[in-house]
């Protein structure tokens, strides 16, 4: 799912009717159910993004410091101009790896995601209390 989706739906789904005080009190379960759903399912898409690094790293070691292999070539990863590459200098080269920058985009990505999502399951959560609120400033404002 997009972040702009996420972001999207809740815009829809935090609007509240102040009319509707009642029904908007009811529902909170249910938005809540919803967006936990949502973020379990991204903290899993970020938990393999994790996993691809970690896995993207150790071949791009093993390609730094051995050499091109028939996997490798099939993928058009290239040494440096200068070739095989010291150990010390293997975290810049890797730093600067185009495979390791596009995955930790994406991972940056699902991390926002992710944060998101808890800011709005943080923010279901208080609305319970932002509502009674304002049914009992309706019953002030009534004098009941």
């Amino acid at each position: 799912m997009k972040i702009e989706e996420i972001l999207s739906e809740w815009e829809k789904d935090s609007t509240v009717d102040n009319t509707e005080l009642g029904d908007a009190a009811l529902k909170l379960a249910k938005l809540h159910h919803k967006y936990y759903r949502m973020l379990v399912n991204e903290k899993m898409v970020l938990k393999t993004y994790e996993a691809d690094m970690k896995t993207l790293k150790l071949e791009k070691y093993e390609f730094y410091t051995q050499g091109p292999n028939e996997e490798t070539m099939k993928r058009g990863w290239e040494l440096p101009a200068k070739g095989l590459i010291l150990k010390n200098d293997i975290p810049m080269y890797m730093d600067a790896d185009k495979d390791v920058i596009q995955l930790s985009l994406k991972i940056g990505l699902q991390s926002e995601k992710v944060q998101a999502l808890e800011s709005i399951i943080r923010t279901i959560n208080a609305m319970g209390y932002n509502i009674k609120a304002a049914i009992d400033w309706q019953k002030f404002i009534n004098g009941i």
